[in-house]
């Protein structure tokens, strides 16, 4: 499992390492020395006679200037253009021991490799001036293009400013960050590789979850076992969108779950028999003991806005033990009728809204949630004591106390029923005994994953939600043999 961090974190382990006699210059140091390993390595790949460090006047420039410095001082022919009036203490005194010449205008000339050093982290507007024109200068370029610590123009929460610098790789300095993971962080930051130089935090990150993490949710059944031993869930959805029901029930049978029983509406039964086979099909009247005997109960999708179904999560939350997903129009219904409800639970409860679904819950606007998504969905997951999956091209995962970023995913599951999938998955996951903090961390990596080998097979723009529930197998046949390797 790898840790991510925002970069309040990021300059408070800093702020730790330079109290305990670390002096800035020895941390600049240390970070341009990782730089100039990674721009010598990439040269090397790229067959680059030469490379351009383009420097801002702060800390991050700094790192540039002495990673240009030592690759000089190793026979490398490098130029360093800066155009910045203003300078971090730090930063003029490496840049005093560079000693060749320092470009103060755009160069002419094209270049293979340019290192972007123009600003780190903590930028909290948009560039302008000679800060734009040197990014525009590092896009247009047509050069491969590392970032030192992150894109330049990229912000805390992953949200990219225009402009903002469009990397092939980052070599981020010290700690890998929530920036480089979130929203545009993932389209811009190209790959990512961390620049050990000797920091530690005094708190654990975001976790970002890997196969190793997964497989263990997955592990090998017993011969001496029965469908008994895998955990039933139940799927609630359809009515104002008879799909969803069909979507969710069958990520669900793919999930590993013992049993998956689907209830609809009674119009809805008509057309539901013989879809699904493997699904125990029901019409819902009323909570029954089968009901809340399910180790998990998915509710919400596509099933419409209403008292209805307000009353009918009160009861659940009231009545039932296992695990709640709450997703789609269960996630409404609570943000129309009142989400305090939630504090009468005796179930675990596990809401799986995307950033519009969870700005109708919070009272948050989009553009803010998208700004710094991780301090909202943790307060809001604390509040009601609930596990907040919040869905993006980068999902959020919080209890309230443990928090993760999901780094598996495609625009593939940017269409209409991804969701279904995803909430069907997850029922049936947590149905198998799994804890739901664990189970959410579970799916949104499996479900990511699916997504990427559908868009190598399909294409981004083919695939829809049954080739995904389709490709769930395949998913799980790597993890089955990554277990075994």
């Amino acid at each position: 499992m790898k840790y991510s961090y925002s970069n309040v974190q990021m300059r408070a382990a800093d702020d730790r390492a330079i109290a305990s006699g670390v002096s800035t210059l020895t941390l600049m140091e240390r970070a341009g020395k990782k730089l100039a390993r990674k721009v010598r390595e990439t040269m090397q790949e790229i067959g680059s006679r030469d490379a351009l460090f383009v420097c801002g006047g702060g800390n991050n420039g700094g790192d540039g200037f002495v990673a240009a410095r030592l690759l000089a001082e190793a026979g490398e022919y490098v130029e360093v253009l800066c155009l910045a009036k203003h300078f971090s203490p730090a930063c003029i005194t490496v840049k005093a021991r560079y000693k060749d010449d320092v470009l103060g205008r755009i160069p002419r000339r094209r270049y293979a490799l340019i290192v972007d050093c123009v600003f780190g982290t903590g930028l909290s507007r948009p560039p302008e001036g000679d800060e734009k024109m040197l990014i525009d200068f590092i896009n247009n370029s047509g050069a491969y293009v590392i970032s030192c610590d992150l894109p330049s123009g990229l912000t805390d929460g992953g949200i990219a400013y225009e402009p903002c610098v469009v990397a092939d790789e980052t070599l981020t300095i010290g700690l890998y960050k929530n920036a480089l993971l979130l929203s545009d962080g993932a389209d811009v930051s190209g790959k990512i590789t961390v620049g050990d130089i000797g920091i530690d935090p005094d708190e654990r990150g975001a976790e970002v979850w890997e196969l190793d993490d997964v497989k263990q949710y997955f592990p090998k059944k017993k011969s001496n076992s029965h469908k008994g031993s895998y955990g039933s869930a139940c799927i609630f959805a359809g009515g104002a969108f008879s799909g969803a029901a069909f979507l969710s029930a069958g990520a669900c049978l793919k999930s590993g779950a013992g049993y998956t029983r689907l209830y609809v509406t009674e119009e809805l039964y008509a057309s539901a028999v013989g879809k699904l086979p493997s699904c125990v099909l029901n019409v819902f009247r009323t909570i029954d003991e089968d009901i809340l005997k399910a180790n998990s109960i998915a509710i919400g999708m596509g099933m419409g806005v209403s008292e209805e179904l307000y009353r009918l999560l009160t009861q659940l939350l009231r009545l039932y033990t296992g695990t709640l997903v709450l997703d789609a129009d269960a996630l409404n219904t609570l943000a129309v009728y009142g989400a305090d409800v939630l504090k009468t639970k005796s179930c675990n409860v596990i809401m799986t809204p995307h950033p519009k679904e969870f700005s109708r819950l919070s009272g948050k606007s989009v553009k803010m949630i998208l700004r710094d998504p991780i301090p909202f969905a943790t307060e809001y997951a604390r509040r009601y004591g609930v596990t907040l999956l919040l869905k993006s091209n980068r999902s959020v995962i919080t209890d309230g106390i443990r928090v993760a970023i999901n780094e598996t995913g495609s625009p593939v599951l940017a269409k209409g029923g991804s969701g279904d999938v995803i909430s069907g998955f997850l029922a049936g996951t947590a149905a198998r005994h799994i804890p739901p903090y664990e189970a959410a961390c579970t799916a949104a990596f499996v479900l990511g994953r699916v997504g990427e080998l559908a868009a190598k097979r399909m294409g981004e723009y083919a695939p829809d939600p049954t080739d995904i529930i389709e490709l769930i197998p395949r998913v799980l046949m790597e993890i089955s043999e990554s277990r075994q390797a």
